[in-house]
């Protein structure tokens, strides 16, 4: 008797299914999707003003209200109708105020209410703006990249959500030729206005005139890249990228469309992820954001859980050690599985790779509540194109899988040193860096496409059709002081599997030393080895024996294998503190940052290879 083995997934459509390849000059190959990408608004705001006429008392966004003790509260709705109203007042105070592409707005804020609806206000009104990471202005000391930012863009007006917060960082940094809008607090010393009052302007015939003078060209946004071997770079985002990438992600992901969005997402504005990815989602299909004040930390998370077990996802998008934390959660709260799995027809990745552990267990919980499997997807992206770039084509993805080319956006594969580089040319592709014309002459190759710095190669090279996985940055590759060259990714990616269920990620050290080190990230398995307390810090359970002793075990069978100084590694060490968005140490694109970790942990580096760390693990064969 035959028993179907294969999994079952809850229904869920792929929008491209077959692609078309062709060659170019030797070593050029050039690919695409089998479909063309259909219309698309050429404004945002058009979404925007479409949904407050359709739908004018759906939700758009959601807030849990803060407390006078400091916790949160109930949620704070916002219609589109009434974002519709607002953003309009708030244009009218803007153009008012002479702002403009040269005179931005610049938010130092976390996501809100506020935020959004000053963001609606800048598209309405012509004006483009800037969402900076929190940490320019909060952890920062010197304030550097901040004040790098506030150059680079020159703003008419400085945004933030409350003077205590953020008073510091803005007196760092504004001039008088900035007027600073506040949502709470005042600073002394210091002029401001109330982000009230700014809601409160009174409309002229100018909004409506400049609504009309905004199109498919016009600057919506400065998306600043990470930024983690030189000065961040200001990525302009049009009006015809930002609708473009809408539409090309509907067609990649039919279930954008097959009913009301709804979103539970803590992913920061600031980044193209949460920014443009998921936020731009929202508004473009007219669905519902249920802002997050979590994050996939330990002092943070319980707010996470809290809201999933609450609000019940049609997608659900996050970055890998958050679906570790709600995996971990699921297994013992049948209220959070309930939920969270109620509706949700996809689970989506990006920013790290996901160990198969956390695949594994996130399945069984699935199969315990409902039945069936959630697919688990991801892709390919950057903030230059959008994000939203390549796409997987089936529920069987494996971690590196990246998918095939989204409608409308052209692939070129560059053989490059051994390496396959991928490129980009489409609508959905930045016309550049603002004020940076040598930086935007570098980043495009001679026929106009992108030079993203990713490596990719067939997942299956008898099947075009199944698409690209990741095969590491071409700048990651270095080569030890032998001369011996090192290819980071496969490396990275052996490291990992070896090392299942207990390595999140990994990032490769050796350049110009002698022998390859590894840097490892863990994942929270390693606390269940330890055998320490719950509440124990992740400084001591990687520095405990069992987790060491297991970790000796996987660099001994790591050596044992190895075929050359190239993929041996020689030293090890666990890193404690996670990789950090704020930082730069995860990307976009769907990786570990490695150059960003390796800038930012550099004495960790050379200790690591100066045997000057008392949890240095070397192979014992």
């Amino acid at each position: 008797m035959n028993f179907d083995q294969s999994p079952k997934y809850r229904p869920l459509i792929f929008g491209v299914t077959r692609v078309k390849l062709r060659d170019g000059a030797p070593g050029t190959h050039y690919l695409q999707a089998d479909q063309p990408l259909l219309p698309y608004p050429g404004r945002m705001t058009d979404r925007l003003r479409h949904w407050a006429e359709t739908v004018p008392t759906r939700s758009f966004m959601a807030r849990r209200v803060k407390l006078p003790d400091g916790s949160l509260g109930d949620w704070r709705h916002l219609s589109y109708g009434e974002a519709w109203q607002t953003a309009r007042r708030i244009a009218q105070g803007l153009i008012a105020r002479g702002l403009s592409v040269e005179r931005p707005v610049v938010i130092l804020s976390e996501n809100s209410l506020e935020h959004a609806l000053l963001s609606l206000g800048c598209m309405l009104a012509g004006v483009p703006y800037v969402q900076t990471s929190t940490a320019y202005s909060l952890i920062s000391q010197d304030y550097d990249k901040l004040r790098h930012v506030i150059n680079t863009v020159t703003p008419g007006l400085l945004f933030a959500a409350d003077a205590a917060r953020y008073g510091k960082a803005l007196r760092a940094v504004a001039s008088p030729d900035m007027e600073l809008v506040l949502v709470e607090g005042e600073l002394p010393g210091l002029s401001s206005t109330s982000f009230e009052s700014l809601c409160a302007t009174p409309e002229t015939p100018a909004v409506d005139a400049a609504i009309a003078a905004t199109g498919p060209d016009s600057i919506v946004k400065f998306m600043f890249t990470s930024g983690s071997t030189k000065l961040p770079k200001a990525v302009i985002n049009t009006q015809r990228m930002w609708c473009a990438n809408q539409q090309q992600m509907c067609q990649s992901m039919p279930v954008l469309t097959q009913e009301p969005l709804v979103l539970v997402d803590w992913l920061p504005w600031n980044h193209t992820f949460g920014g443009n990815h998921n936020a731009g989602m929202v508004l473009y299909n007219g669905g519902t954001l249920y802002i997050d004040d979590g994050k996939p930390t330990p002092a943070l998370v319980h707010e996470t859980l809290r809201n999933l077990r609450e609000i019940a996802p049609t997608v659900y998008f996050n970055v890998p050690t958050g679906f570790e934390t709600i995996a971990a959660a699921m297994k013992t709260d049948p209220l959070l599985r309930k939920t969270l799995l109620s509706r949700v027809k996809m689970f989506f990745y990006a920013a790290a790779s996901l160990a198969q552990p956390v695949w594994d267990s996130l399945y069984e919980s699935e199969e315990l509540e409902i039945g069936e499997r959630i697919v688990m997807s991801t892709g390919l992206g950057m903030t230059e194109s959008g994000p939203f770039g390549l796409y997987v084509t089936t529920p069987d993805v494996s971690a590196g899988d990246l998918g095939v080319p989204t409608p409308g956006m052209q692939v070129k594969l560059v053989d490059m040193q051994g390496k396959t580089e991928i490129r980009y040319r489409g609508p959905n592709i930045t016309p550049g860096y603002w004020r940076a014309p040598q930086e935007t002459a570098e980043a495009f190759d001679e026929e106009g496409f992108f030079k993203s710095g990713d490596a990719v190669k067939w997942i299956d090279e008898t099947d075009i059709h199944l698409g690209l996985k990741f095969d590491g940055r071409i700048a990651e590759d270095f080569k030890l002081s032998t001369g011996t060259f090192v290819s980071v990714g496969p490396l990275r990616g052996k490291i990992i599997a070896a090392g299942a269920p207990y390595v999140q990620d990994v990032v490769i050290t050796g350049l110009n030393m002698k022998e390859v080190g590894a840097m490892v990230f863990p994942t929270q398995a390693v606390r269940a080895l330890s055998g320490l307390p719950a509440d124990t810090s992740m400084h001591e359970v990687v520095d405990s024996a069992p987790v060491l002793a297991k970790f000796q075990q996987i660099v001994d069978e790591l050596a044992r294998t190895a075929t050359g100084s190239a993929n041996r590694i020689a030293r090890l060490c666990l890193l404690a503190d996670p990789p950090t968005l704020d930082r730069g140490e995860i990307t976009d694109k769907g990786s570990i940052n490695q150059r960003a970790v390796l800038t930012q942990r550099a004495d960790t580096v050379a200790k690591l290879h100066a045997d000057a760390l008392h949890y240095l693990i070397k192979p014992q064969a």
